[in-house]
């Protein structure tokens, strides 16, 4: 069995978005060795914790998982990348969020110092695989984020007063806002609507939504954070699912919501047309048109036929991102 140590952002307990770390991290479990860093708040704290793992670690270590975001995680993984390199340890840094190609071109050479020296470079959707292939990095592996088909039953919904459901964290680049202006467009259109977003706080955006709302006087369920199981059981009472998102890679809500039968409109940003196909598995609109956004919810309530085909579509296409299926890749690699 090998060891891996798992470098993250494990902040669930501390009321934030569970991530791919603790997902993953325990997945992997079933044929590794796995010891993860770190569920410090304190960002500072959280980078010695992660260097502290690495160092205390670094004798009986095979691999290094590290999770690579945009945001400050950049640094993070920059950092342990150059300790596994000192270290001789071979390291594997999981491409996340979909504005990671600003970092290839903003801070080339910090993003060459991290993944030139790679082991490999996993990447959960094409979208990201193909970027850094443009920038000259060819050693990018395809492994989907995976979820557990068997937890989520599929329910085919039918759609008579319009209820949306939102799920991420309320951050700027997530575009909370948008679902709220979303609402009203439906709601002006003459249908009933009903709004509930899910998430925990990130950068004040949702004090800002809840602002909006407060201001435009709509009713919007704010349920805060909630575990999977908490929000996969409020989803059966709602019947479109909405992803307002500027930035992403391969959201996992968006996955599950898929697995459910929730019919999905979202942004066309990202790896989101590399998850979902217009027309055929869900519905793409620009960024931030609402007043398009607002057209394919009603066509989805208008349109019976077409709804039907999505969900039935979606629902198969995610069966492929099945952890039994998704497991096999990882056993390759790390193994």
């Amino acid at each position: 069995m090998k060891n891996v140590l798992y470098v993250g952002n494990a902040l669930s307990s501390k009321g934030r978005t569970t991530t791919s770390i603790e997902n993953l991290g325990t997945r992997l479990t079933e044929f590794c060795s796995i010891k993860i860093a770190s569920d410090k708040s304190n960002k500072i704290l959280r980078l010695l914790d992660m260097m502290l793992l690495v160092i205390v670690n670094r004798k009986h270590t095979d691999f290094i998982l590290i999770d690579t975001y945009s945001t400050t995680n950049f640094y993070y993984a920059l950092v342990v990348s150059q300790l596994s390199r000192l270290f001789k340890i071979k390291y594997i840094p999981i491409l996340h969020g979909g504005n990671l190609e600003r970092r290839l071109k903003r801070n080339p050479k910090m993003s060459r110092l991290i993944f030139k020296y790679a082991y490999v470079l996993v990447s959960p959707s094409n979208f990201l695989r193909n970027t850094f292939k443009n920038y000259g990095f060819n050693n990018v592996e395809y492994i989907p984020n995976s979820i557990e088909i068997e937890n989520f039953e599929f329910q085919n919904r039918d759609i008579e007063t319009i209820k949306l459901l939102w799920v991420r964290s309320f951050a700027e680049i997530y575009n909370p806002e948008m679902a709220v202006l979303v609402q009203e467009g439906v709601l002006e259109e003459g249908y009933k609507a009903e709004l509930t977003m899910v998430g925990p706080e990130s950068d004040g955006s949702l004090e800002k939504t809840k602002l909006m709302v407060k201001n435009k006087g709509l009713d919007v369920n704010f349920t805060g954070k909630l575990s999977r199981q908490e929000w996969v059981n409020l989803s059966k009472a709602c019947n479109i699912f909405i992803n307002t998102t500027n930035y992403d890679n391969a959201p996992v809500s968006v996955i599950e919501a898929m697995a459910l039968g929730l019919p999905i409109v979202s942004t066309n940003v990202g790896g989101l047309p590399f998850l979902i196909s217009n027309d055929v598995d869900g519905l793409l609109v620009k960024a931030n048109d609402v007043e398009a956004m607002v057209k394919a919810i009603v066509k989805l309530k208008k349109n019976k036929t077409l709804k039907d085909k999505l969900v039935a579509n979606a629902r198969e296409k995610v069966e492929q991102f099945n952890w039994k299926i998704v497991k096999q890749k990882w056993e390759t690699l790390l193994t």
